[in-house]
């Protein structure tokens, strides 16, 4: 559905991803029912755990799903589920599988509530949680092995540095060979290291390095992005390199230059 006069849709814009002035219609979603067998917490780059459920095996619009995000505690509270419960699943916007209510008739006698973690699943660390936010956090962003690697292969994605030899399993393969702890370790790489790992021969090592060395010519916009500050997306870096133009006067900026 879009709005039809070209003047409106010039005034109204687009946002990084879409036009403000068209939005799709969706048909309501396919349901089906199926049991929750376990749940298991994933760990984001910036240190958000999101809760899965895994599913016993079920045919969902043309795929089968096994697995569903349960998003965060208040969801899990809301919708009171719980391990052995009957759970109705649809595909928000017919791609992402969402547990959408408990049917509560089918559930075991002895089912028990479900109590969120309070510990990272990776390192341990106490989880936080802040008054104003629905996620919980594991605040130990050094060392918390998902949080490292997520934030090196955000660093590295083709909308910040654009680092191409550099893919989610050679990130892995850095980290747990201890090469890299952070972003920063990647331009400290040498050539006869990584020549001792597994699947790196001379060539892939040397575009490794090349593709390092061609990174450092990035604008500083992409590289604020990479840096992967929570809160500053692809357009607010933007806006922020324009205004700026280099780390160090976006460092002392004031909280009223920020607002402005």
């Amino acid at each position: 559905i879009k709005v039809n006069s070209y003047e409106q849709q010039k005034t109204l814009g687009f946002t990084a991803k879409s036009p403000r002035w068209a939005i799709a219609y969706k048909f309501k979603a396919q349901r089906v029912s199926t049991i929750l067998e376990s749940i298991s917490y994933q760990v984001g780059r910036t240190g958000a755990i999101t809760p899965v459920a895994n599913l016993k095996p079920v045919l969902l619009a043309g795929t089968t799903v096994k697995r569903a995000s349960l998003h965060n505690a208040d969801i899990i509270q809301k919708l009171d589920v719980r391990i052995g419960d009957t759970v109705f699943v649809e595909k928000g916007g017919e791609i992402i599988p969402k547990i959408i209510a408990v049917d509560e008739s089918k559930r075991p006698l002895h089912s028990q509530q479900t109590n969120y973690i309070t510990h990272c699943p990776e390192c341990n660390t106490l989880l936080k949680r802040n008054e104003d936010e629905a996620n919980h956090y594991c605040p130990n962003e050094v060392s918390c092995p998902p949080q490292v690697k997520g934030k090196i292969e955000h660093f590295v994605s083709r909308k910040a540095l654009n680092i191409d030899s550099l893919g989610a399993e050679t990130i892995a393969q850095l980290y747990d060979n201890g090469l890299i702890k952070n972003i920063a370790d990647l331009y400290e790489l040498k050539k006869e290291d990584l020549l001792k790992l597994d699947r790196m021969a001379e060539k892939s090592v040397n575009n490794l390095l090349a593709g390092i060395e061609a990174s450092k010519n990035i604008s500083f916009e992409r590289v604020l992005f990479g840096i992967g500050i929570r809160h500053i997306g692809e357009t607010t870096a933007k806006k922020l390199a324009y205004y700026f133009k280099n780390i160090d006067s976006l460092q002392s900026a004031t909280f009223e230059q920020l607002l402005e």
